[in-house]
């Protein structure tokens, strides 16, 4: 028997230590070639870690939350033969899921039509003890069914090689479940006092300390103001009707790109970074607009580039393909970064109004609210209107108050006169 040590890998871009997020194995654990070891996180990328060897686990190089450097030695495991703890090798090539950018926390609203996680299953059938943060095998189809399914997948038994769970092990799941579905429900209104502590690490720490990094440096102030939105919805439904099997469906979002494009021709110093270290701010011609998308793995803000180049519907596709590959955890870092104005909203959830934080280093966010149809007065006359709010926030330490207002006020007046969204 030998030991093969694998140590920290080195993520490139001059990244010298990183983050050991989570462990998917113990001591004593038996693992196969390709099963994920662990997951690393940098400043950009959460990174699993493969094993390059079957073997036992005979001991792990560090705790959850620890920053570790490059090089160091993150797992030992027992493998027949030689092994390679004289010489060690390069560990296997990791694979990447991205990391939310430095954004607020919302959700993209429309983009894509993923199909809403069913609720949590009630009842359990062949299951399988795991602790709490254990992460089981599987692929990320089955995780995909799983999450549509309800299922918690830590519950289920797996029947492939090394307990990978399978298609068919979510299948006998849910029909054990079915069969057990009468539970009773006192359990619900017992009292409880237990408690449970949970250490902000990986993603949820990066969020954490970009978000605080937001608030205390920038000069945060919002805006708010209410939109009719009546005739873009009744053009975009237009469009869907006559379009919408040849070229796709349209939400409202390609409609507040196009309007973003248009406005900014006019408030350029909206479209910027600022560098407050070199107290700089940057203009940019190019109109990159981030979209911030909830994912399983965390808030991501992909990046619709040069927007100000695309049609309604090559803006809509892009939205929707880059959000269905944040929440696939496919999107690599050239799509998560470089906006230079950021996109958010809540969809249904929207509420009235929100504070949404600036995605640093850019100086203007703009928030979308829920649309909700409300009696308004129209040349003198009552009529059934479909509203909504734009919260947007500003760096007040390069925009000025009646700039913003102005920007905002010029949104609106493309909305809700939607031919001028088109009109060179």
């Amino acid at each position: 028997m030998g030991t093969h040590v694998i140590k920290m890998p080195d993520i490139g871009e001059g990244i010298a230590e990183v983050e050991l997020s989570q462990w998917h194995v113990k001591v004593g654990d038996l693992v196969v070639e390709d099963q994920v070891l662990a997951d690393v996180m940098t400043d950009k990328a959460m990174v699993d870690i493969p094993s390059p060897v079957h073997g036992k686990v005979i001991a792990l190089g560090g705790q959850p939350g620890e920053v570790m450097a490059v090089g160091s030695v993150l797992i030992s495991i027992e493998v027949e033969g030689a092994g390679n703890l004289k010489e060690s090798a390069a560990p296997a090539p990791v694979k990447e899921a991205p990391v939310a950018p430095k954004v607020e926390a919302a959700v993209e609203s429309k983009p894509a039509a993923a199909t809403a996680p069913r609720p949590a299953a009630v009842c359990q059938g062949p299951m399988v003890a795991r602790e709490a943060d254990e992460r089981p095998l599987a692929s990320p189809a089955v995780r995909k069914h799983a999450l549509d399914l309800g299922i918690q997948l830590r519950l289920v038994r797996g029947s492939g090689p090394a307990g990978r769970v399978l298609h068919e092990d979510l299948e006998a799941y849910l029909a054990q479940g079915q069969s057990n579905a009468s539970a009773p429900v006192a359990a619900a209104y017992a009292q409880r006092n237990d408690e449970e502590q949970i250490q902000v690490i990986g993603m949820r720490r990066k969020i954490a300390q970009r978000m605080q990094d937001a608030t205390q440096r920038a000069a945060h102030f919002s805006y708010v103001e209410e939109i009719d939105v009546t005739a873009i919805e009744e053009l975009r439904a237009h469009l869907n009707e006559k379009h919408g099997a040849s070229r796709g469906k349209l939400t409202l979002l390609p409609f507040l790109v196009r309007a973003l494009v248009v406005a900014l021709r006019d408030f350029p110093q909206m479209n910027a970074r600022y560098d407050d270290e070199a107290q700089v701010i940057t203009r940019l011609g190019a109109v990159h607009v981030g979209v911030a998308t909830q994912s399983d793995v965390g808030l991501m803000v992909p990046v619709v580039r040069h927007a100000q180049a695309r049609s309604l519907w090559d803006s809509a596709a892009e939205i929707s393909r880059l959000a269905n590959a944040a929440r696939n955890g496919k999107a690599s870092r050239d799509e998560l970064s470089g906006s230079t104005i950021t996109l958010t909203s809540l969809g249904a959830l929207g509420g009235i109004v929100s504070t949404p934080v600036l995605n640093l280093p850019e100086v203007a966010i703009v928030g979308v609210n829920k649309i909700v149809e409300r009696p308004m007065v129209v040349k003198g006359q009552v009529v059934i209107r479909k509203m909504m709010n734009l919260s947007s926030s500003f760096d007040h330490r390069v925009v000025d108050g009646m700039d913003a207002a102005l920007f905002i006020q010029a949104i609106r007046g493309l909305i809700e006169q939607p031919a001028t969204l088109f009109v060179e």
